[in-house]
């Protein structure tokens, strides 16, 4: 583990502010690992919290932080990180988003970094869209307008840094198993509690009780959490990266 605090975050598009749904995995010291639950309010107000600390904290969230650069043009917007994000809020809704793209096109462009770190889905996919749209216009403009760091569209000298991150990546990346892992039943549970194992082997310590937690969790999101422990990739990102967001 680096000197920073590094968080992994479970993240949801639920109604009702994700309550209760979201899922932060704090990694505090080299043998403690807290888990928390949180909603999109509670998570913004976690990570300013956070910046006020004297140590650095980089939260690593599991949804999209921006949408495409084709997508972007398409809308006439100029193609910034921020100027997305604030027209995307100006919809009002992930539905009436989702709608307002699909009236130009029903097309669904990945970004760079989907095709790079091979992420499951593009951000306005139908199973995806409540995250990309409630964790940018929710979540990231207002931590933006605070002076929080997000990574890489908008840095900062916050003792608070946000960015990408997807359990699928990281999975892939280290040859681990990715499919298998959700769901009720014995070889689902066997997969749960295979990663954890491995997580452990690479020294994010998972305790008794947390690995047990962590097998009973037929969902999978406090693995994925967990998995957001992992150590991000570092790399130059391309220019494409400022505006779309990066799976780091």
């Amino acid at each position: 583990m680096s000197s920073s605090q590094l968080h992994g975050v479970d993240f949801s598009g639920a109604d009702n502010g994700g309550v209760h749904k979201i899922r932060i995995a704090s990694w505090k010291s080299p043998t403690e690992i807290t888990v928390e639950r949180a909603d999109r309010k509670t998570l913004v107000r976690m990570i300013l919290d956070s910046a006020k600390s004297d140590a650095n904290h980089l939260w690593r969230i599991d949804a999209p932080v921006g949408i495409p650069i084709p997508t972007i043009r398409a809308h006439g917007i100029t193609p910034t990180w921020l100027a997305s994000a604030q027209w995307s809020a100006q919809a009002g809704s992930p539905r009436a988003w989702r709608t307002k793209l699909r009236e130009v096109s029903r097309e669904e462009p990945r970004r760079r970094t989907d095709a790079e770190a091979r992420t499951p889905m593009a951000p306005m996919n139908l199973r995806v869209f409540k995250q990309t749209w409630t964790l940018m216009c929710e979540v990231l403009l207002p931590l933006h307008a605070a002076g929080i760091s997000i990574s890489p569209m908008a840095r900062t000298a916050s003792r608070a840094t946000v960015c990408e991150g997807c359990p699928s990546s990281v999975l892939q990346r280290l040859g681990w198993p990715t499919k298998g892992y959700k769901g009720e039943g014995e070889p689902p549970k066997r997969v749960r509690a295979l990663i954890a194992r491995r997580l452990e082997e690479i020294g994010i310590p998972v305790s008794k009780v947390m690995m047990q937690k962590v097998i009973e969790d037929a969902e999978g999101d406090l693995l994925d959490a967990l998995i957001l422990l992992t150590p991000p990739v570092q790399t130059v990102v391309p220019a494409e990266a400022l505006v779309e967001g990066w799976v780091f």
